[in-house]
């Protein structure tokens, strides 16, 4: 069973269209739930850090991420790239 205080958050990274990873989606409970089934159905890599969701909980859906969470962020964007790639899918770009 998942415990109730589950949090996740959801970013999206578009280099042509966006300055830095977005936020678009963040919760607890019954919404952060619905955010991993959704990323499931639609294949999208999962990547587990409390730390990074902690701070990133902070921010409003839609806005970019602080210019200190780039690095951090970055080496997610990279395992996620790496996974999507060794799955067979091109990266997006």
């Amino acid at each position: 069973m998942t415990p109730k205080w589950r949090r996740a958050v959801a970013l999206r990274y578009e280099q042509s269209r966006d300055a830095a990873p977005r936020v678009t989606a963040k919760g607890a409970g019954a919404v952060a739930e619905a955010i991993l089934r959704a990323a499931r159905a639609a294949d999208v890599p999962i990547h587990e850090d409390p730390a990074l969701v902690d701070a990133l909980m902070a921010l409003e859906v839609d806005s970019v991420i602080p210019p200190e969470l780039y690095p951090v962020v970055a080496e997610v964007l990279a395992v996620v790239y790496r996974a999507r790639e060794q799955d067979g899918h091109r990266a997006p770009g």
